[in-house]
């Protein structure tokens, strides 16, 4: 059952959940919550021969994650046994043990690295060890940064004197000057909120004959570029940045499953709605249209729902 163990693995099924369900999650509580059907259902499922695939992924996926946290204590006391011994984590365990995971063997696997520390940005000094010993130079003092966690929340107060200021600070950091002062881009970019520094963009263009984007490819090569582009993208508008995550994930020389269902089981009680609205709109055709054409069986049922 590799496709739903690949799946399974990254749901949480025990503990408190880890994040809050959102008005723009495309998961939802079921309605007619029954726990000990739900349990003696995959009971039935496991013992089948092959195990029955289609019932074991419909009952998991289609419940919230406290409804599956229920589901898995229901499991554990009628039979004794943990439902799947590798779902002890969180999704905030999972995300970090994937961290981990994408910093291991020859070479770092940046793009996740990037992608999973832009959505969390919350595994502060347990993690700085492991970016610290796998990554260098101006790079890992950017992925540690965002793993401190230390960006301010949105706030309700539009302060535009300090829009100005660091709209002003970012272009004489950079395209001002004859070499980037990195340290201040990461420093202004991982601690301003996300609303706030949307704004500095905008205001960017009016002293800088480049946008943000360009003045990085201007100024940084590299992996360090490659991260402040996905960290301005993330920013100026973070459902089209996993969009264009998952687009790549399925349209790719051969379909990455383990980044297509990281990114839906991460987003889908929190803002999986926005991410396929942003999909459709920029490439014309539904997410479940690209999923449906390019992935098969267990794995193509849980994506699309």
């Amino acid at each position: 059952i590799s496709a739903v163990h690949e799946i399974l693995c990254k749901l949480s099924l025990e503990g408190e959940p880890s994040t809050l369900p959102s008005a723009f999650g495309s998961v939802k509580a079921y309605t007619k919550f029954d726990a000990e059907q739900d349990a003696l259902n995959i009971e039935m499922a496991i013992k089948t021969k092959g195990v029955d695939e289609i019932t074991t992924v419909n009952i998991l996926t289609n419940h919230s994650n406290a409804q599956r946290q229920d589901i898995a204590f229901t499991y554990q006391r009628r039979t004794k046994k943990e439902l799947v011994s590798a779902l002890k984590s969180t999704p905030a365990q999972y995300d970090a043990s994937e961290l981990k995971s994408s910093m291991k063997g020859l070479g770092t696997n940046k793009d996740s690295l990037i992608e999973i520390i832009f959505y969390k940005e919350m595994y502060k000094t347990d993690l700085e060890k492991d970016i610290i010993s796998d990554t260098s130079g101006d790079f890992c003092k950017l992925m540690v940064a965002l793993a401190k966690g230390r960006r301010a929340e949105d706030g309700s107060v539009i302060d535009y004197e300090l829009i100005d200021q660091d709209a002003r600070d970012l272009y004489d950091a950079g395209v001002k000057r004859k070499g980037t002062e990195v340290p201040k881009w990461i420093s202004l970019m991982t601690e301003r909120s996300m609303s706030h520094f949307q704004k500095v963009f905008d205001r960017y263009k009016s002293y800088s004959p480049y946008d943000m984007l360009e003045s990085i490819k201007k100024e940084v090569k590299g992996d360090l570029e490659n991260a402040f582009l996905n960290l301005v993208q993330c920013i100026q508008n973070k459902p089209l940045y996993f969009a264009d995550r998952l687009y790549d994930s399925i349209t790719g020389k051969g379909t990455q499953d383990k980044v297509l269902i990281r990114i839906m089981v991460s987003h889908n009680e929190v803002d999986m709605l926005k991410i396929r609205s942003e999909f459709k709109r920029k490439y014309s055709k539904s997410l479940y249209y690209y999923i449906q054409q390019d992935t098969k069986g267990a794995l193509s049922m849980y994506v699309t729902g």
